[in-house]
Formats: C-alpha cells, sequence, structure tokens
C-alpha cells in the first residue's frame, strides 16, 4: 500500500516571502526535480486545475491536478486526478522565520491502474517512493535557497 510521505525544512524568512514562492506554480519546475512543467489553468485559488509533465529519472509520465486548498501564506495543496494523491505545503511560522512541510497524502488509496504502471514502469510503490520523498527534500533545500538569497 502507497504511504504517507513528508519532509520539512526550516527557512529563515517570514511565511509571506515563502508564500510568494511556493503559491507561484509555475516556479515548481525550479525547485522539485519531479516536474517538468505545471502550468495552473487561470489565476492559482482553490479550484484551479493545473495540467504537468513530471518525471521519474528518465521516465517522463503527464498528470493533471486541481488546487483543493489555498489559503494565503499558510498552505496550498493540489489533488493528482490521476492518482488522486493530494500534495501540499504547509507554513509554520516560528521564532526564525518559517517551518515548511511538504507531503504527499493518500485519503482514498491510489488509482488501481496508476499502482500498476507504477510497479511495472517506475521500480515498484518502495522504490518510487523512495524517489518521491529524495524529490522533496530537494524541493524544499531549493526553495530555502531561494527564499534566503
Amino acid at each position: 500500500m502507497p504511504n504517507t510521505l513528508e519532509a520539512t525544512i526550516d527557512i529563515a524568512a517570514a511565511p509571506e516571502q515563502v508564500w510568494s514562492v511556493i503559491s507561484d506554480l509555475k516556479r515548481m519546475p525550479e525547485f522539485s526535480p519531479n516536474t517538468v512543467r505545471m502550468q495552473p489553468l487561470g489565476k492559482t485559488k482553490t479550484g484551479t486545475w493545473t495540467v504537468n509533465l513530471n518525471r521519474d529519472g528518465a521516465k517522463f509520465y503527464p498528470t493533471t491536478s486541481r488546487v483543493v486548498r489555498f489559503e494565503p501564506n499558510r498552505a496550498i495543496a493540489f489533488r493528482m486526478n490521476e492518482n488522486f494523491t493530494i500534495w501540499s505545503f504547509t507554513l509554520e511560522p516560528t521564532e526564525g522565520g518559517t517551518r515548511l512541510i511538504q507531503r504527499r497524502d493518500i485519503p482514498k488509496g491510489v488509482n488501481p491502474v496508476v499502482r500498476k504502471l507504477i510497479d511495472k514502469v517506475l521500480g515498484g510503490e518502495q522504490v518510487f517512493e523512495a524517489n518521491l520523498v529524495t524529490g522533496m527534500n530537494e524541493t524544499l533545500g531549493r526553495i530555502k535557497q531561494t527564499v534566503e538569497k
């Protein structure tokens, strides 16, 4: 069964500064090694659709998502339409700035067709999830570098 995944980083900047970076979904390829393109269809808010191109190593695959949570300076989340997972960024104020948490939640399980593709094409659930966690930590590190410049 797929697992909830989470990565966290502390950033020496106010939540508003972090928000200005993570809420611009078109910038996601700058930060995520797994995202080649993320194009919102309209202004980003709850209900906005995105068209995406993702990668796992040399393998590329298209996805779509819909923003399901949009709370300025606090949280943004989008549900992947193909596999039903929800990806989120949550900002928590800290004494030194902001704690940024990235999660992948699976409230309704993963589409069985997608699970078969993960097993057959992307190395299986365990390998795929390990790659996702590595990518999440890389994403957060790149966001931190950008915000703290």
